[in-house]
């Protein structure tokens, strides 16, 4: 970049206030600009830089700065990440098992912000039959969903024809640690060289190995985010959605919205429900609809100001 340019970017890598920002100007796309700072105003405006920000870069004096920040699609508080497209939602089948409701409140959290989810079942060859099961109660929902295993490779072919079908888009696997996400990632593209871990033996649960959010570019312009583990108990920092929107963001209550006896109704216990209604049918997964209780448990007092 010649001084006094700007140029157009995308943030693959925050640390500590420094940024690297891989050019997609025409004149220099695919330029890697290594630690370089945002300009204060940002502070000013209390906006922080995020991985996946489409950028302006400037060069003045020699020096480049992050200098614009073009306007987000979406943006994620944990992991810190912008411009989501689809979201791997990536759980193990055992060791560590699957938690309820984990993969449910991830869905909702795409509903609401525009993303699209793809369930990743791992460790299939530990427990073939539940991997099977909760594969189809997903592709049910109307999502795309796969069983995998970075061990036997079973599943791994059909997952990476449907990333490689997704050009242009931006995408993250997410998942609780020890669930296998970045090894997965390294059998996708071992290029990557992911770093992974062991499950601890005395607590049974992953040591989270992945530090921070990182963009790869898989194809031209399409890149996938390896973003840290997390609890369900981080869900607490997302702004969710207000108790009459929570019906809307599970896909499969939609044929049943705004048919039931009550006007008003939660769908949580009242007689003339016709989504209560389907669960009891099995034309709702009981699983799904537990995790609907149990989120609205969560936002049902909550008001527009709180968020």
């Amino acid at each position: 970049m010649a001084d006094g340019k700007e140029s157009k970017g995308i943030i693959m890598t925050s640390v500590g206030g420094r940024y690297n920002v891989r050019i997609t100007s025409a004149d220099d796309v695919g330029f890697m600009i290594k630690k370089i700072p945002a300009r204060g105003v940002f502070r000013s405006k209390n906006v922080t830089p995020l991985c996946g920000d489409r950028v302006t870069v400037s060069k003045i004096d020699g020096s480049y700065c992050i200098s614009g920040i073009d306007e987000r699609k979406n943006e994620l508080i944990r992991p810190p990440l912008s411009n989501l497209d689809l979201l791997y939602i990536v759980a193990s089948v055992k060791d560590p098992d699957m938690s309820d409701g984990f993969a449910d409140k991830l869905t909702v959290l795409c509903e609401k912000n525009g993303v699209k989810p793809v369930i990743v079942v791992t460790k299939s060859e530990l427990c073939p039959e539940k991997a099977a099961e909760v594969t189809k109660l997903y592709k049910n929902v109307g999502y795309e969903a796969f069983a995998v295993s970075s061990v036997t490779g079973d599943g791994i072919d059909g997952l990476l024809g449907y990333i490689r079908s997704q050009t242009g888009a931006l995408s993250a696997f997410c998942g609780v640690s020890g669930a296998g996400k970045s090894t997965l990632l390294n059998r996708l593209f071992p290029d990557l060289h992911c770093e992974t871990g062991q499950i601890s033996e005395k607590i049974r649960r992953g040591k989270n190995t992945t530090r921070r959010v990182t963009l790869y570019e898989i194809y031209e312009d399409t890149y996938i985010a390896d973003t840290p583990g997390f609890s369900l108990l981080d869900f607490e920092k997302f702004d969710f959605c207000t108790k009459e929107e929570l019906p809307y963001l599970f896909p499969e209550f939609e044929p049943y919205l705004c048919k039931c006896k009550y006007t008003k109704c939660s769908h949580t216990k009242e007689d003339g429900c016709l989504i209560r209604a389907a669960v009891a049918e099995g034309k709702i997964a009981e699983s799904r609809y537990a995790s609907y209780l149990s989120i609205y448990g969560d936002v049902k007092d909550k008001k527009d100001w709180m968020k």
